[in-house]
C-alpha cells in the first residue's frame, strides 16, 4: 500500500507540473520576441536598465493584440510611453497598468518617453 501511494502522489505531481507548463506555453516570450498562439495576446513587460527601456527592441506579430506593461523599475518620464507612428501614447502609473493595441501595419516603430530620454524600437512582423 505505501508503495502505491507514492505512486500515485509522484503521478498526481507531473500532472500537476504538466498543467503548469500547458497553460504557461500559450504565451512565451524568447529574448526581445513575444511568440504566442494565433488570437492570443502578446505581453511584453518592459523593464528600466541605465536609463532606458529594457528590452529596447521588441517583436511582436501584426493583427494580434499587444499589451505592454511597465515594471516597478521604471520611473519618471518613462512611465510615458509612446509610439507617434501608431498613435499611442499614454502615462502608465503602476506595473498593472497596460497599454493595449492590435497592430495592422507590419514594420520597424519607434518608441519612447514624453521627454524622448528613453527610447527603443518595436518591430511589428
Amino acid at each position: 500500500m505505501e508503495k502505491s501511494t507514492l505512486i500515485g502522489f509522484g503521478i498526481l505531481i507531473l500532472l500537476v507540473i504538466g498543467g503548469f507548463v500547458y497553460l504557461d506555453s500559450k504565451e512565451t516570450v524568447t529574448g526581445n520576441s513575444v511568440q504566442s498562439l494565433p488570437g492570443s495576446v502578446q505581453k511584453v513587460v518592459i523593464s528600466e536598465k541605465d536609463l532606458n527601456y529594457y528590452p529596447s527592441e521588441i517583436k511582436v506579430k501584426a493583427n494580434q493584440p499587444v499589451s505592454i506593461s511597465l515594471d516597478e523599475s521604471v520611473t519618471g518620464c518613462l512611465r510615458s510611453f509612446t509610439i507617434k507612428e501608431i498613435g499611442i501614447s499614454k502615462y502608465v502609473k503602476t506595473p498593472a497598468e497596460t497599454i493595449e493595441f492590435t497592430p495592422t501595419k507590419k514594420g520597424t516603430f519607434k518608441f519612447a518617453c514624453s521627454m524622448g530620454m528613453g527610447y527603443g524600437t518595436i518591430i511589428v512582423e
